[in-house]
């Protein structure tokens, strides 16, 4: 859909006729059909995406803490830890933000904050997107149809009798 590498994906392959000839045995004769199949058998999965995930840690005072909070859930971040800082006035607010969701978000942080709150972003894990990305209007939907535009591929998504018919 988007030729990009998969992840937790595996094909067995239970039979396979090679040519009588030995010179003729090789890659080059399962390779091609086989790619077709798996291909095939992607669009009638149930596909699903994976998206990198920041774990952001964010310093601030308390009366920061409610513009941390409205921009996290704008961008579709999930607060895992809040605690202050043993003898300061600071507290620190651990979340989890989608990557795609990252750019821009230390200037909004700091235009909702008033410049108080400090972020710091590192990469933590890969999240499944429940939304299908064969689905029209859906947010992974738009991301695959993204991708597809700054790849130079073909807008329309491939059909399924484009890999049967030469199998």
């Amino acid at each position: 859909m988007a030729e990009e590498n998969m992840r937790g994906v595996r094909f067995d392959i239970e039979d396979v006729t090679l040519h009588a000839d030995a010179i003729h045995r090789g890659g080059g004769q399962i390779i091609p059909t086989a790619r077709r199949v798996f291909y095939a058998c992607q669009l009638t999965a149930s596909p699903r995406f994976q998206e990198p995930i920041f774990l952001v840690d964010i310093q601030a005072p308390e009366n920061a803490l409610g513009g941390i909070y409205s921009v996290l859930n704008q961008r579709r971040g999930q607060v895992i830890s809040e605690e202050q800082r043993p003898g300061t006035p600071l507290y620190k607010v651990e979340a989890y933000l989608p990557v795609l969701e990252s750019f821009g978000f230390t200037e909004k942080l700091r235009a909702e904050t008033g410049g108080q709150a400090f972020p710091q972003c590192v990469f933590d894990h890969w999240e499944v997107m429940q939304m299908d990305p064969l689905e029209e209007g859906s947010k992974t939907y738009d991301i695959l149809m993204e991708i597809r535009k700054r790849k130079n591929l073909n807008y329309e998504l491939p059909q399924l009798d484009k890999y049967l018919d030469k199998l």
